[in-house]
């Protein structure tokens, strides 16, 4: 209901010059939409003309506001909070970023938990036995000789034992749960992934993106061979313009910052996990890690390499075939709540691994600074699932959490696959869960919430078949030869209705717990 509320209603739109207002569900892709100062933003779009700062905090919980300025993208439902801009419309409808997260949460709060499947397997027996009970009960009364107790008995046992609170001990903590998840920027895709996450006692944390702000720069330089500092970088920023790695794009950056002119490519050629080549001139030359450099037979010099990992740098070395010719150090910065994040897991007792494709010393260095019990360093993008597999062969139960196409087989093959809002729509698909934002302290309150529903759960059930063991013999008239006391039918509905009761109102607590 909340987050429907968060969806504006009207838009302004430009349509032959003329400034109108139209439903939201009329706006069409390519529409020039206005928005003004303190309206919601109606649809996801890129900002044309204008600036202003845009609160997002429904989405990524930050409520700093956001500047945004011409070519930026805003999302649908996020509030402008001063100047006035124009933008166009990418995504409509069902296709908005509000929209899918609210048909997400509905999805997951319809769903069923395992948990809910043992509930109606028990029900299944249980209701039978009841009715066959209720009759046994009323045929011993009345060979006894007092038929109107049994009537009373029959009607008293189907009444107290309706097994109302019994279907509702699952389904109404999985919608509070859900609901409570999604306030805290945790989207839940199904009740199992939910379920499955209590019981998660090792996670790996992909690198870039998710421990990192995958943001990478240039910090070290260091040339070697026969071509300057200057013309060592313009080779090497030529050759990685042709790759869209985020890697590359720093050292084109480090490039354009540095006002220089980048040299034409010809039989470019991409080389998975460890780099790319490409002819400058008629001269061939190499750009990648340690294994591409390796394979050349070229010699690493180790305290360079050693000298970069020591401040967290992957090495990125510049080759021809004959010699080295620069090595290059590029930093991901550290998430600010990474260390947070990592401590709140231990305090959980769950052991975390990092999984990254990065030389072993720099993932070390990148372990030891968060506290990370187990590095997996130098893994190709096709391994990580493989590494996966192993610790749940170990008998780990294992979350991976990740955000690029490369980690959503290992996403997949993981007890429970948690992806960074960040990341990209394939690893969010392959993903149970997905953290808005890509706020790793959200990972941590996933996993206690995941843990109190499911207690939750168990403490309804347990209310749910105490009323029925306790009320059900009651109602039989077990204490009537004793004590004469027998269960009215109206008390035994006030008991049943009462049960129902106590299981939604136990269950609502989750709205009102701490993370």
């Amino acid at each position: 209901e909340k987050l429907l509320g968060l969806q504006a209603k009207t838009a302004l739109v430009l349509r032959n010059g003329q400034e109108i207002e139209i439903p939201v569900s009329e706006v069409i892709i390519g529409d020039i939409v206005i928005v003004k100062p303190g309206v919601k933003i109606p649809v996801d779009g890129e900002i044309i003309s204008g600036d202003s700062s845009v609160d997002e905090s429904m989405l990524t919980g930050e409520p700093l506001p956001v500047d945004k300025v011409v070519g930026d993208k805003v999302i649908g439902g996020t509030i402008n909070k001063q100047g006035m801009f124009n933008l166009r419309a990418t995504v409509v409808g069902e296709g908005t970023i509000l929209s899918q997260i609210i048909k997400m949460v509905e999805t997951a709060q319809g769903s069923h938990a395992p948990i809910e499947r043992l509930t109606d397997q028990i029900s299944s027996v249980f209701v039978p036995i009841v009715l066959v009970l209720s009759v046994l009960v009323f045929i011993l009364w009345t060979a006894l000789g007092n038929p109107l107790l049994g009537l009373l008995s029959f009607v008293g046992i189907l009444v107290i034992a309706c097994p109302c609170a019994l279907g509702l001990a699952t389904p109404t903590a999985i919608i509070v749960g859900v609901g409570k998840a999604a306030q805290k920027g945790i989207l839940v895709k199904n009740a199992e992934s939910l379920e499955k996450l209590r019981a998660v006692d090792y996670i790996v944390l992909d690198k870039t993106g998710t421990l990192t702000k995958g943001e990478p720069t240039v910090t070290n330089l260091k040339t070697v061979g026969t071509l300057s500092e200057q013309d060592s970088l313009v080779h090497l920023a030529s050759l990685e313009a042709s790759s869209e790695h985020p890697l590359a794009q720093a050292i084109v950056a480090k490039a354009k910052s540095d006002k220089l002119t980048l040299l034409p490519i010809s039989d470019f050629k991409s080389i998975p996990g460890q780099g790319l080549q490409g002819k400058i001139g008629k001269k061939l030359y190499y750009a990648g890690n340690l294994k591409l450099i390796s394979s050349l037979g070229l010699k690493i010099d180790k305290d360079i390499i050693e000298s970069f990992a020591k401040v967290g740098a992957t090495p990125i070395i510049l080759a021809s075939s004959k010699e080295i010719i620069m090595y290059l150090g590029i930093s991901d910065t550290l998430k600010d709540e990474s260390i947070q994040a990592i401590k709140d897991l231990h305090k959980l007792g769950i052991k975390v691994a990092m999984l990254t494709g990065d030389h072993h010393l720099t993932a070390k260095y990148i372990g030891k600074t968060v506290g990370i019990d187990k590095i997996i360093a130098e893994v190709m993008p096709g391994d990580k699932a493989t590494e996966v597999q192993k610790l749940q062969a170990e008998g780990y139960k294992v979350a991976m959490v990740g955000d690029g196409v490369n980690d959503a087989p290992a996403l997949a093959t993981a007890d429970v696959g948690i992806a960074m809002g960040t990341g990209t729509d394939v690893a969010i698909e392959s993903a149970g869960l997905t953290l808005l934002g890509g706020n790793l302290e959200r990972l941590p309150q996933a996993i206690k919430l995941s843990r109190l529903t499911f207690r939750v759960i168990k403490q309804n059930l347990f209310w749910a078949f105490a009323y029925n063991i306790i009320g059900i013999p009651i109602a039989a008239g077990i204490l009537y030869p004793l004590y004469g006391i027998m269960l009215n039918p109206g008390i035994a509905g006030a008991a049943m209705a009462f049960s129902s009761v106590s299981v939604v109102t136990n269950s609502l607590r989750l709205k009102y717990v701490k993370l």
